[in-house]
């Protein structure tokens, strides 16, 4: 119908001969098709300003983002958003509780992402203003941005456990944030009596790194076998089930016989309320009096990602898995815990693999190139003591709009060999993996 009324305007023609009709519709798709590549060439030549990314939490996701983008494109200008010169990482950080590590090699510093071109800026966010585009910082200055990403790890839900306040946190320390919490759950194994019960407490939902509280079991059994026998850990869980239960389980057996129970809901083992001063847990049937408490609370997104409208009403922040773009904010993107990944865990691989995708869909994306199709990975090590470790691993793809498991997870560990060469290799390659996915966030 179009070229009809384009023969009036030239001759009043009513039609043209179809051959002339197909050649015409050709030529003018051709020349739309070079204009608008000429625009956009033109607009790209008249913006002297490079591309502004701005990325606020400089945790695994949000910094591994940041080298990602500037390897992808240099041209891109990246701000890197964090208070703190160094991160302590929760991978490895189990190991420095059982004595087995410096507390010095889990902290990594910025110095990787400011030799990469990054702009590290010290500060704190204030807001965001998705009207004016900028993020504003407490100090008062604000940062300009074409994209955002938001990575903000997770906050503790304290106020869903009866007593566990800021003041019960020094006391019964969840140690689920590594750094300061770590060291001073590390120091009361140390200083508690020998016969004294160590009491974990696993909530419900999702929650960061789901198999370490387990780990966390197994190596502070460990450094209790050596140091002081006659004590037990406690695990109760608000859960059903948790990652490769047969295994930790099969382990444990072999390991520590005795001094490891895992007490499942439906055995009285979700904890209700706690009492700091008494160092007591109440079930919804019973009170338990413990030597050292590590309490991990129920997790949700951090407090940005809620006060910005990124996070739905059930806590989490949705996405677009292809570019992990907020379904709530356009232009902003969410990676790493704080994100709804469907199958993905809640880990520092899972949330290197998203960094990678996110700083592949934003290069496309301000360079008006389509996003490319993602493909994720996950591999999570657990120790189980010292010469034993344990692998999960899974692969995820996008489908239908949601990220889903490719082919099942594969656990391979020492709980399935006595083998000492497989054991060794395994505590091997989990040292490889940590050295890995740190240098792939924080290039150090």
């Amino acid at each position: 119908m179009g070229v009809k009324r384009r023969s009036r305007c030239l001759g009043g023609q009513t039609e043209l001969p179809l051959p002339e009709r197909r050649r015409l519709l050709q030529w003018l798709m051709l020349a739309a098709a070079g204009k608008r590549s000429a625009s956009a060439r033109a607009l790209r030549a008249r913006s002297a300003a490079p591309a502004r990314v701005v990325i606020v939490g400089a945790g695994f996701a949000g910094s591994a983002c940041a080298l990602h983008l500037r390897r992808l494109d240099p041209g891109i200008d990246v701000s890197l958003i964090d208070p703190e010169e160094h991160y302590a990482t929760c991978p490895m950080s189990n190991a420095v509780i059982a004595g087995l590590r410096a507390s010095a090699t889990i902290s990594v510093s910025r110095d990787g992402a400011r030799r990469a071109g990054v702009n590290v800026v010290r500060a704190r966010v204030a807001g965001i203003d998705f009207g004016r585009r900028c993020v504003r910082l407490e100090a008062g200055d604000r940062l300009d941005f074409d994209r955002l990403v938001v990575a903000p790890g997770i906050r503790f839900r304290v106020d869903q456990l009866q007593g566990y306040d800021p003041a019960a946190m020094e006391s019964m320390p969840h140690a689920w944030q590594a750094g300061a919490q770590t060291l001073r759950l590390a120091a009361q194994l140390r200083a508690m009596r020998n016969g004294g019960v160590v009491a974990i407490s696993v909530p419900a939902g999702l929650m960061r790194c789901p198999p370490a509280p387990y780990e966390r079991a197994s190596l502070i059994a460990h450094y209790l076998s050596r140091h002081k026998p006659r004590s037990k850990v406690l695990i109760f869980d608000s859960n059903n089930h948790f990652p490769r239960q047969d295994l930790f389980t099969a382990a444990w057996r072999q390991l520590y016989p005795g001094m490891i129970e895992w007490i499942a809901p439906t055995e009285d083992g979700a904890i209700v309320r706690v009492d700091a001063a008494s160092m007591t847990l109440y079930t919804s049937n019973g009170s338990h009096s413990v030597a050292v408490a590590n309490i991990i609370p129920p997790q949700a997104p951090g407090q940005l990602a809620a006060d910005s409208g990124l996070a739905a009403d059930h806590g989490w922040c949705p996405i677009e898995p292809l570019s992990f773009e907020s379904t709530l904010r356009p232009g902003v993107h969410v990676i790493g815990d704080a994100c709804i990944a469907d199958a993905m865990p809640k880990a520092a691989s899972a949330a290197c693999s998203q960094a990678r995708q996110c700083a592949r869909a934003i290069a496309a994306l301000l360079a008006g190139d389509e996003v490319p199709a993602p493909s994720f990975g996950s591999v999570c090590y657990v120790a189980l003591a010292p010469h034993r470790a344990l692998a999960i691993n899974a692969d995820y793809v996008a489908q239908h709009g949601q990220i889903v498991l490719a082919e099942s997870p594969v656990g391979a560990g020492a709980a399935d060999s006595a083998a000492p060469a497989f054991d060794a290799l395994q505590v091997d390659a989990a040292e490889q993996w940590y050295r890995r996915v740190r240098a792939e966030a924080f290039a150090g």
